[in-house]
């Protein structure tokens, strides 16, 4: 049986500068299987459903968080600094790992990609600690919402 917190999760198109096809295919399903199955509660006491806008403004993650009125529960602010050299490394693996799917051999291929979910683990960690004051989520609750914050620190 899923459970579902959040019930609609919006990406703040104005910070996003551009994305390729690879990136925005990683965005949607992100997207599609936080909305199938999440976990994610504020510790304010205030309750599900949720709904979600991520946004960045000056090198913080905003999470907007609505209830299924659009009234606003909470906005919650993460520096995004401590996640700079993740990130970045993260996409330099998704590249190679992109890159890989083509002309690579299955072998180098799983090698790249443990190295990329590896990355992601990292990150999806990360995201817990530092959110941990504010919201309780689930292991595939992170990380589908680290891969939404890398998408957000995509710059041209």
């Amino acid at each position: 049986m899923s459970h579902t917190d959040i019930v609609n999760i919006s990406l703040d198109e104005r910070t996003i500068v551009r994305r390729n096809a690879d990136i925005e295919h990683e965005r949607k399903v992100a997207i599609f299987d936080l909305l199938e199955e999440n976990h994610f509660s504020l510790k304010n006491g205030l309750s599900a459903p949720y709904d979600l806008l991520l946004a960045v403004q000056e090198n913080r993650l905003i999470i907007h968080v609505r209830n299924g009125s659009e009234l606003p529960l909470e906005d919650i602010k993460l520096d995004l600094r401590p996640f700079r050299r993740l990130v970045k490394d993260y996409f330099m693996v998704c590249e190679s790992y992109f890159n890989a799917i083509k002309t690579s051999s299955p072998s180098q291929i799983e090698a790249i990609d443990m190295g990329r979910r590896s990355l992601h683990n990292e990150g999806s960690d990360l995201l817990r600690d530092r959110l941990a004051r504010k919201i309780e989520m689930d292991d595939n609750t992170a990380r589908r919402l680290f891969t939404l914050v890398c998408v957000l620190h995509i710059r041209g």
